[in-house]
Order: C-alpha cells, then structure tokens, then sequence
C-alpha cells in the first residue's frame, strides 16, 4: 500500500496568514478590548474609529435593546439547551416570530440560530430534479445551501437579469445536466439573490428578476435581506419595499446581527413553506435555539426600528457623505451610495498595506481578500452606522488621504442618486 498524506498537510502549506503577520499586515481577529457606543473603540490598546461594523442602525449598545436583552437573560437564563424542535422554543421566540411576520407583511415567520442557518434551512427545498439559480455575488451561506441541497445549482451573472433568462430557458430545454450532457428531470426552479450585496453595497435588479421569473413560472424568488432589512424602505421593509417588489417575492431570509444589534436569523413567507422549514431545514432541527437574551434583544430593536425611522434616514445621509469624500480624493468606491462602502484596491498584498495604514492612522476597517471576493478584486470594506458623525467621517476621510501616494490604484466614477 503507498504511503497515505498526511490530510494536514495543507495547512503547514498555507502560509498566508503567518506572513502576514510577521509583516505587520494582518488585519484579522483583532480583539476590541472597550467599544465606545459602536463609532469608536480600543484596538491593540488604540483608540481608532471603527468603521468596520455593521450595526448599521447603532441598537447593539442601545440601553433600551440592552436592557430586553438583559431581562430575557435573567428570566430565561443563559441558553435554551436545545433545539427549537424539542425543548428549545420559548414564548418569546414565537412572540418575536410573530412580530417579525407582521413587519415584514408575511404570513409565517421561523427564527433560527444565526443567519447562515437561516440560508443553510433553504437546502432542504431543493430536491432532485430542482434547479437553483444564484447570483454570483450572493453570501457564502446561501452557496453553502446550494452545495448541501440535492438541485442542480447554476450561478448567474451579477444582477444579471439577460442571463437569468438564459439559464431558465437552457433548464427548459430538457437537455441539460449537472454534468452539462445527458437529460434530467424537470422540478421546480428557484432564484436567490441578496438584496443589498454584502461586499459591493449596490442593490439587486429586483423588480428585473422579478420579471424574468414571472416569464418561467412557475418559478420562486428569494430574497436575502440581510443587509437591507430595518435599513431600507420606508417602513425599514428592506430593498424589495424600496424598490416596490414586495408582491414579487417569495420567501425572505435574514439576520438580527445587523440592523437588529443582536445576533439570529429568521426566514418569512408562506404559512405552509415556513412550516415545511421548520420541520425539515436540518440547520434548524439540529442546532440550539437561539439565547434568550439575543431573542429579547431583537424583539426591543425590531420596535425601535418600527417607531424611529430617522435611524435609517440618518445612516444613509452619513453613507452618501463618506462615498462623496472617498470619491473626491479619488477612491473607487462602486456604484452604491449605501453604508457598505467598497473601496476597491484589486492586489491582496496592497489591500493589506492599506489596511494597516489605515489602522495607524486611526481607523479600524475591513480587509476583504479571496475567497470574500474574486481573486484580484481586493478590497477594504467600509461600513457606516447611525453612530457616525461628521467627524468621524473627516477622520476616515484623512486617513485615506494619508495613503493617496501608495500604489494602490484609485479611480473615479459617477455616483448614481439614491433610491428613494
């Protein structure tokens, strides 16, 4: 018998992290040792700006969300020790379940443990025969999902919606397979898209997929709104309000980590397919429920972003200051005016150099390399929150304009009015 490998090999092969830290460069599980309100904190025993959070909507550290938090924790304890299937479902996860269908006009809600959960739950739709379309740029939970469901899954070109036709109408046909020859069973068809990207900050043609969709039923849309859920939309209903495609929309996943200042996922839509989720979706079935403190967390921040939409008003004035800044010294920061701020670098070496020079100049962000993004698409992520002020936009500003002699390549482009 040869001689097996050693399966960890690979990871003495990877040296990527260790040189980054023997050059000073390494931007990542860097622990905040004291937070300031969510605008500023302690970093390596430095007081910088954070820009690198996104409670977009600064309700992790408000006192009214801490204290629901708090009570649940002390009525309820530290953890429900178990699944929401068995012995894990409190009065107040079906209350915030409940509350959250309301708010998003849906007729069933089902909270899960964390956001990727709620995308790895949709695995379970997609039988054999299936078909799941993603788009390119959709969240790592949501590809995850695609993997561990037994449907065929293709990825479409970004917010694409030429190409999504192209790929319906080759399922059509009769003639594809997983493996690109043979037949396969026609089943049902499915599109998956964030609603406001994660990485790019720009918005998916929502009304476009729609469309598309509508000329294949039957086929679903599904929408993740982690990102765009409390913040967008005139009641906070996410992009598909923003855009008036809430009719078109089939089933909604997202997070409580983002605008809701706590922590859980949640998926909305049909009674019967919620239904379906909770007794199939095996990221639900086999992990414990949610905490009692992060579920009262979310119920006091879900009535906060109901009653205070200036919150929203707000971080989005604040995210169109910074993109007109970045812009004017000549920062690539795409096509979004939202408060994910993409500056585009490409080079992952350079993303890191820059990363650093920003933390010494005072500003705490995010350093996005593959597989975040595509390989030569670095980036540092900005992420603007209700907490900023004009200040601390100048000082990420001038920390930018500290590194406008390095090599990293810079660009302009025409920034698009925002959605209304």
């Amino acid at each position: 018998m040869a001689d097996s490998a050693d399966i960890f090999a690979k990871c003495r092969d990877w040296t990527a992290a260790r040189e980054a830290r023997a050059a000073r460069t390494y931007p990542y599980y860097r622990p905040l040792t004291e937070s300031g309100g969510g605008a500023e904190g302690v970093v390596d025993g430095r007081r910088v700006v954070i820009a690198a959070s996104n409670d977009y909507l600064a309700l992790a550290s408000d006192p009214r969300v801490v204290e629901a938090g708090g009570a649940a924790l002390r009525r309820f304890g530290t953890s429900c020790s178990g699944s929401r299937l068995l012995n894990g479902t409190l009065a107040l996860h079906e209350r915030l379940e409940g509350e959250l269908a309301a708010f998003l006009r849906q007729p069933a809600a089902l909270v899960t443990t964390t956001g990727f959960q709620a995308n790895l739950a949709l695995a379970c739709l997609l039988g054999r025969g299936d078909l799941l379309l993603l788009d390119q740029h959709s969240h790592a939970s949501l590809l995850d999902a695609a993997r561990l469901g037994q449907a065929r899954h293709l990825r479409f070109r970004h917010n694409d919606r030429a190409d999504l036709a192209r790929l319906l109408g080759a399922s059509g046909t009769g003639t594809g397979s997983a493996a690109g020859t043979g037949a396969w069973v026609r089943g049902g068809r499915m599109a998956v898209t964030e609603g406001l990207f994660s990485m790019g900050g720009d918005l998916a043609d929502l009304p476009g997929l729609a469309a598309t969709l509508a000329e294949a039923a039957p086929a679903r849309l599904v929408v993740d709104g982690a990102h765009d859920i409390g913040l967008l939309g005139e009641h906070g209903r996410g992009a598909a309000e923003l855009l008036g495609a809430e009719g078109s929309v089939d089933l909604i996943t997202g997070t409580f980590s983002k605008c809701f200042g706590s922590v859980g996922g949640f998926l909305a839509g049909p009674e019967e397919v919620i239904d379906y989720l909770r007794h199939r979706g095996r990221s639900v079935l086999f992990s414990a429920a949610a905490p009692p403190a992060a579920v009262g967390a979310a119920l006091a921040a879900l009535g906060i972003v109901r009653a205070e939409p200036e919150r929203r008003r707000r971080v989005l004035a604040l995210s169109a200051c910074l993109h007109r800044l970045l812009r004017e010294l000549g920062w690539d920061t795409g096509s979004s005016l939202m408060p994910v701020v993409p500056v585009h670098v490409g080079d992952d070496a350079a993303c890191l150099r820059l990363w650093q020079g920003l933390f010494d100049a005072g500003v705490f962000a995010n350093a996005i390399l593959p597989p975040a993004v595509p390989p030569g698409r670095a980036m540092i992520r900005l992420s603007v929150t209700a907490a900023h002020t004009e200040r601390h936009l100048a000082v990420i500003a001038d920390a930018f304009a500290t590194q406008a002699r390095t090599a990293v390549p810079r660009a302009r482009a025409s920034l698009p009015a925002l959605p209304r």
